[in-house]
């Protein structure tokens, strides 16, 4: 039915049954409603029907001025919350960098210090607050070359390396810490007791037991030129490596894979790589699809 034709009804309280259930339909009722209970505070002596229609008329336009105005304001005031929350998350976002199996990357961090990361390795920083907090989270293996004046907490599960403008690397994976100093001083946190290095010194931690290993002589960590290389580490440690550069599974016959290996394997020919850290020890293997079984007779 015609708004107007009820509310001019209503106002003569001339409403039948079904017109009153189409007015209290109206989307202006509740409205109208107010206006009734405050026209109910006095009584003119002389009523205009049409007179009071207009002004009842006019008190609703303007209540749905008002009415779309807040609502309008209240959109615009719920996109700035809603943009201004994602301004805030995407700046304070972490950044996360990690690379997969056979796969190697270089990143810069805020202050051009950089970070290479080896295969099966990922890191974690904040670029907004790197002024104040120079944090970076790493899980795997990274060499790291540090502006000078500047100094950051490497973190990781098994300890915190902190650095003083140098060049290091941490290798970090399952029941094995390294660190080692290439280029001025690192100090390394385990178990609460911080440990300071110089060029050439390392600090080993193996299935929770410290390891002594001879001064460093290389200028920088063999992986980074494309070769792994062990000197009396697990033998299990060469395989996890092997594993992690090649993207293949190792399964190992008659083996102690306790047992110390020096040698080396390059990242680039996978035939050469299996010689090189299998006749040493006097082991066979043959290749099923992606997995390499290695044998001791």
């Amino acid at each position: 039915m015609d708004r107007e034709f009820l509310i001019s009804k209503w106002l003569n309280n001339d409403l039948n049954d079904q017109e009153l259930e189409a007015f209290k339909a109206l989307e202006d009722y509740d409205d109208l409603m107010k206006l009734t209970h405050s026209l109910q505070a006095f009584k003119a002596d002389d009523y205009d029907t049409s007179k009071e229609l207009e002004r009842t008329l006019s008190a609703i336009r303007s209540s749905k001025k008002q009415t779309s105005w807040l609502k309008s304001f209240m959109r615009i005031a719920a996109i700035l919350v809603i943009c201004f929350g994602i301004y805030h998350y995407t700046t304070t976002l972490d950044t996360s960098v990690s690379t997969t199996m056979a796969q190697k990357t270089t990143i810069s961090l805020p202050d051009a210090s950089s970070v290479t990361l080896n295969a099966k390795s990922s890191i974690v920083f904040n670029k907004k607050s790197w002024k104040h907090e120079r944090d970076i989270r790493l899980e795997g293996e990274a060499f790291f070359k540090v502006a000078k004046g500047e100094t950051f907490n490497v973190i990781t599960k098994s300890g915190t390396v902190t650095v003083y403008g140098t060049q290091f690397n941490v290798k970090q994976r399952k029941n094995y810490f390294e660190v080692i100093c290439y280029e001025g001083l690192v100090g390394v946190t385990h178990n609460s007791q911080e440990t300071k290095l110089k060029p050439g010194d390392s600090f080993l931690i193996i299935d929770g037991k410290l390891i002594a290993k001879e001064k460093e002589s290389q200028p920088s960590p063999s992986w980074l030129h494309n070769e792994s290389t062990f000197k009396s580490l697990p033998y299990k440690e060469v395989l996890a490596e092997f594993e992690r550069q090649y993207n293949v599974n190792i399964t190992t016959k008659n083996i102690d894979t306790k047992q110390l290996f020096s040698g080396s394997f390059a990242h680039n020919n996978l035939d050469v790589a299996l010689q090189s850290i299998t006749l040493p020890l006097q082991v066979t293997y043959s290749k099923v699809n992606n997995t390499i079984i290695l044998t001791r007779e």
